[in-house]
């Protein structure tokens, strides 16, 4: 704002300092004729003064036309420049007092003519009638006029060159601000850009992650839905079974029993997956306990011997992880029942430093994992739920087996201790 204040200042000068210039020259020249003059220096004068004025009148106007050039340096510029020397020249011979005319070269060389010597050529002419007005007028009168006037030449062109060599290294400056500005302006424009972008990219982030959380939800719902109620109905239903075939009342209500605990369990198990709170088994027990009432409570049921160990040093694990590793247990051992055919299985939860090993072998009949089919709207979680609920927690999840040969499920995961 305060360069453009300048600027606008420099431009009021170049536009009415000529004339302001000449006027003063022109009232000083009028009081000092009877003088310095006589009539025909006074008509000459008047010419050259009327002749100014048409010039600067002409030059103002030339200038505005082309209004993208303004004071840039150009031929009409350099022309204008030396005519009006001239003219300046002319009158200061006449009278020394019109010198403040020839002043205005001073301001506006570089503005008007290209390149630096010239600029320079220009500067020694203005003050060549300068100097001749400060000894006393042109042409010198005697040898002591001719030496003043040399030493105010001398003076004056050393002032200018001081003041030339101040104005360029103030034009570098000015040239080195104005690309820093230019620069910083296009910095603030790919700034702003990437500001608006980043801000599209935000919005669209959340709406994924918006999506993205639901879908995970659904996830998670699914596989509690699979790994509670679905087995817990299955297992109803295998009670149930057995009951329809009972020989006595005696077998046929203990199974009924076990039916209705079952039916309690998933309920509560339903209820609890909604609300994402920890499993029913690990409410009251840790990870280890948890899994060693699961495994004997599926043995049970299922008639199939199963052994649960642990190795290492236990520990309180975090509920995330608890929870994890006993749905993977219990997706395992659902799957054992339903296709293993197994005769017997053992479950080994292993604390091992910074991780937890979860193992889950049986001897059943096995399978080929490279040509195990993938899941379908009517299979269960399987095998990819498991492996998913491990890496959701930066695990992984290994399966090994071979038809004939029973299979061996490895989860590991790291071991995150529980927040006190």
């Amino acid at each position: 704002m305060q360069d453009r204040q300048i600027e606008k200042r420099w431009e009021q000068f170049h536009t009415w300092g000529p004339y302001g210039l000449l006027g003063i020259s022109t009232a000083l020249s009028a009081v000092t004729a009877e003088l310095l003059g006589g009539p025909v220096e006074w008509a000459v004068g008047g010419v050259l003064v009327i002749t100014a004025l048409v010039l600067q009148v002409w030059w103002d106007r030339t200038r505005h036309r082309r209004p993208d050039r303004g004071l840039a340096p150009t031929r009409t510029g350099t022309t204008y420049y030396i005519v009006r020397w001239v003219i300046a020249f002319v009158l200061t011979w006449i009278n020394p007092f019109c010198a403040f005319y020839a002043v205005m070269g001073y301001f506006d060389a570089d503005k008007l003519i290209p390149g630096r010597r010239r600029q320079r050529l220009a500067l020694f002419l203005t003050s060549i009638v300068v100097a001749g007005s400060q000894s006393g007028g042109l042409p010198p009168k005697n040898g002591i006029q001719w030496a003043v006037f040399a030493g105010l030449l001398v003076a004056n062109n050393a002032i200018l060159m001081v003041i030339a060599q101040l104005s360029e290294q103030e034009e570098i400056r000015s040239e080195a601000r104005a690309a820093t500005i230019a620069e910083l302006e296009r910095t603030n424009t790919a700034l702003q850009q990437a500001l608006d972008e980043n801000a599209a990219l935000h919005a669209q982030l959340l709406v994924q992650a918006r999506e993205a959380g639901v879908a995970d939800e659904r996830r998670r719902l699914a596989a509690e839905i699979h790994d509670t109620i679905a087995q817990g109905l299955t297992g109803i239903i295998a009670q149930l079974q057995v009951v329809a075939n009972a020989p006595d009342l005696d077998i046929a209500r203990t199974h009924l029993e076990r039916a209705s605990a079952l039916a309690r369990d998933s309920l509560g198990e339903a209820r609890r997956s909604v609300q994402n709170l920890a499993p029913v088994a690990l409410e009251h027990d840790g990870l280890p306990q948890a899994l060693k009432k699961t495994v004997a409570e599926w043995a049970e049921r299922t008639g199939i011997r199963a052994e649960f160990t642990t190795t290492g040093t236990p520990e309180h694990l975090h509920e995330e992880v608890s929870a994890t590793l006993l749905r993977i247990v219990q997706e395992a051992l659902s799957n054992a029942s339903r296709h293993a055919h197994a005769g017997r299985l053992g479950v080994t939860l292993s604390f091992m430093g910074d991780e937890v090993v979860l193992d889950v072998r049986d001897d059943g009949r096995g399978f080929d994992p490279l040509t195990l089919p993938s899941r379908n709207g009517h299979g269960g979680f399987g095998l990819d739920g498991m492996r998913a609920r491990a890496e959701r927690i930066a695990g992984s999840l290994t399966v090994e087996s071979e038809p004939g040969h029973g299979t061996a499920v490895s989860a590991r995961v790291p071991l995150v201790r529980h927040e006190r």
